[in-house]
């Protein structure tokens, strides 16, 4: 039976491809899908032949996705909190434009859950990242913290959780004034929303998160999403030599990270190496200067790349570092904020790589790139994350499972 998906992103192109991945997963399958995204990311979903729809009154451009943010807590006001009444409403009023049976939205956008259930229709909430609701044994989003081994790192785990269960519940006064004003039953906890989601999906590998003492019942791992953009162009291979390669990978969200790729781009220079650094979307690849052994792409199609190279340095954007494990090659990850921090970790504590804080000096990351394309262990590590990366995304079940959220309600029509 073909089923109608309305597929939820917001900000920047780093929140659309995995739903986009997650859509032709869906259409491959017979299902309509359609679209909600920010008004930047319309011919990247025209692109995909997919039905477009967008927001008439939550946050567009850069106030959907500000790169000022004074921390967490401002993050999640700005992104989540704020706008919540607004794209429930939407969400609400898109259901009642166009047949819906269920609603795939990115986990941030909480407002989702209220519009969806205001309108009678189930949702599943996509986390292409760790789990923004804390599990249980695992390090929460955005702590720093890496698998708990002693008791006394067990008790930091449950209490850096618990900080983010009060950092949400911070602002539970207005998700229930939303609640209100949407007609759907209040919460306890701002994270009460995930329950109320008919699934979790996370997108990401069993094999490179740290395992949980128990997942709630909606949860289900789908493996990284990971189709390539549209925009990322094609690959012509500009090496000269035969030194070692590497691939400095810009992020494709904004979040001022120019002086740091440049710095990277300096370190490059200090080694017997050649490198290509693709700017991406959001950096101007011109306000760049690069030492002859470094080539400067506004962008270029990352899985070609990354099979010439013998290591990516990035901030540790999801997309990036699955690929770069898919294809066997060790990561130097410099985190500047979102779930960056997060990946280097989970990096780090398998061996597939280094982490250096973004601050690190040009020589700190010469001497730790050095390391990485030297030290066989580092690319065997990978190696291996990558291949048991490949097995559970060979088994994944996305489309099964929004297909059983389907059966959990009856199919909505548009009046």
């Amino acid at each position: 039976m073909s089923y109608d998906f309305l597929l939820v992103s917001w900000g920047t192109s780093g929140n659309l491809n995995p739903l986009l991945t997650a859509g032709r997963q869906l259409r491959q399958c017979g299902h309509h899908v359609r679209v909600m995204a920010d008004p930047a990311m319309r011919d990247e979903v025209l692109a995909a032949d997919f039905d477009f729809a967008t927001w008439r009154r939550a946050p567009t451009g850069r106030a959907a996705d500000p790169a000022d943010v004074s921390g967490l807590r401002d993050a999640f006001r700005r992104i989540m909190a704020d706008p919540a009444h607004d794209y429930a409403a939407d969400i609400k009023e898109e259901i009642s434009r166009a047949a819906t049976d269920a609603v795939l939205s990115i986990d941030l956008l909480l407002g989702a859950v209220l519009g969806a259930e205001a309108a009678g229709v189930p949702i599943a909430l996509l986390s292409p990242h760790v789990s923004l609701r804390p599990l249980a044994g695992v390090p929460p989003a955005a702590s720093g913290l890496a698998a708990p081994k002693t008791a006394q790192q067990r008790t930091d785990v449950d209490a850096a959780a618990q900080e983010m269960v009060a950092l949400f519940d911070s602002f539970l006064p207005s998700f229930n004034a939303v609640c209100a004003r949407m007609g759907v039953p209040g919460v306890s906890h701002v994270l009460d929303l995930f329950d109320r989601a008919a699934r979790v999906l996370l997108a990401m590998s069993r094999a490179f998160d740290f395992p949980a003492d128990w997942l709630p019942t909606n949860l289900r791992y789908v493996g990284p999403l990971l189709d390539q953009p549209s925009w990322c162009g094609s690959w012509r291979a500009p090496w000269s030599t035969d030194r070692p390669r590497v691939l400095i990978a810009g992020s494709t969200g904004a979040q001022g990270q120019g002086e740091l790729v440049q710095k990277i781009i300096h370190a490059m220079g200090q080694l017997d190496v050649e490198a290509v650094a693709t700017a991406g979307p959001n950096l101007d690849v011109n306000s760049l200067e690069a030492p002859d052994n470094v080539h400067l792409l506004r962008s270029a199609p990352h899985d070609a790349v990354m099979q010439e190279v013998s290591l990516v340095i990035s901030q540790g954007g999801h997309g990036t570092v699955n690929r770069a494990l898919l294809n066997g090659v060790p990561l130097l990850v410099l985190p500047m904020g979102r779930d960056q921090g997060d990946n280097a970790i989970r990096v780090e504590a398998k061996g597939a790589g280094l982490r250096l804080p973004p601050t690190a000096s040009v020589e700190e990351i010469a001497s730790a790139a050095a390391q990485l394309i030297l030290k066989p262990q580092f690319r065997l590590a990978a190696r291996r994350l990558g291949d048991a990366i490949a097995t559970d995304i060979g088994t994944a079940g996305l489309v099964q499972e929004m297909e059983a959220v389907v059966a959990i309600q009856p199919r909505h029509r548009a009046a």
